[in-house]
């Protein structure tokens, strides 16, 4: 079991990584809305499949060679940016569709949330009835290999992609959200957005922004976990999704750096727990998690209370 450690820590921290992405998308939307945005696990798996599309869009199909140096390099932007133009505009359509008519006749919050369940649900059976529900796998697209050993884990170049690429695109919003006049913005309507709006803030723009940008990081994630996995199906996005949810909650929903958090936390102790319990306990030691953070410890790692989150 002890050697074990080292591989199931590197494999955590890389699922880890994805749902961290993911959580970005609810923290923002709660930090703004106090809205749960649960179809934001049907973005991410919109991801997953513009991913897999836009690799046979480029001609890269299962059974071709793996890629390298420039042509892999070129090939991963062209089709991460592909999937996260998708998800981030699904976003954008699902706000002015969905949610901003209910917010404008002043619906109360429980429709809003029956809402995201009702697209979620929608969102799962128009893929599966258009692509069928069974598995669909993804071409391979960069070999991989072995880069090098640590503490028994092998550093393979695709945990290495993820984990890098999550945390560049994690660092981006931090920044973005500390530093723009557009991250002021947000910080602002999160805070107390009446206020805001008599400062000027166009609250509207605000609020698609900020689905904008949760669906960006969700497409994103939605490329990685394709490269990772090499699959994809219609339901594809509820268990991380779901779990997405409960790393967002663990590091303080409302709060980027403890989605950031809670997501890595999530994914060493999901690893850690099968390794010890079994892998078939993966799932119910996750969401073991989430009903143990909101009984003890409902403000999460960063001390964000559900009820009084910020961006």
């Amino acid at each position: 079991m002890i050697e074990q450690f080292g591989p199931q820590t590197l494999d955590g921290l890389t699922l880890g990584a994805i749902y961290a992405l993911i959580a970005l998308g609810y923290t923002l939307v709660y930090g703004v809305l106090r809205l749960i945005n649960f179809a934001h696990s049907e973005i991410f798996m919109m991801g997953v499949f513009a991913s897999l599309f836009a690799m046979h869009a480029l001609g890269i199909d299962a059974g071709d060679p793996a890629k390298t140096g420039f042509v892999l390099g070129a090939s991963l932007l062209v089709v991460m940016v592909v999937a996260m133009v998708v998800s981030g505009l699904a976003a954008v359509i699902m706000e002015r569709v969905a949610y901003r008519p209910l917010r404008r006749r002043g619906a109360p919050r429980l429709a809003a949330l029956i809402t995201a369940v009702g697209i979620s649900l929608f969102l799962q059976e128009l893929f599966a009835v258009r692509y069928g529900r069974e598995v669909l796998g993804f071409p391979r697209l960069m070999e991989k290999r072995q880069l090098f050993e640590v503490g028994g884990a092998n550093v393979r170049t695709d945990k290495v992609l993820v984990l890098v690429s999550a945390l560049l695109l994690m660092l981006t919003l931090d920044r973005f959200v500390a530093r723009t006049r557009l991250g002021r913005g947000i910080r602002a309507t999160a805070q107390d957005s009446e206020t805001a709006a008599l400062m000027g803030v166009n609250i509207d723009r605000v609020i698609m922004l900020t689905f904008l940008l949760g669906g960006l990081l969700a497409g994103a994630a939605g490329t990685l976990y394709g490269v990772f996995f090499e699959a994809a199906r219609y339901n594809i996005g509820f268990l991380p999704g779901i779990k997405a949810f409960t790393a967002a909650v663990l590091g303080g929903i409302g709060n980027i750096r403890g989605a950031l958090a809670g997501g890595l936390l999530l994914g060493l102790l999901e690893n850690w727990g099968s390794t010890v319990l079994g892998g078939e306990w993966k799932d119910v030691f996750a969401f073991t998690v989430l009903v143990l953070v909101l009984m003890f410890r409902p403000t999460g790692l960063l001390g964000e209370s559900l009820g009084r989150a910020r961006a």
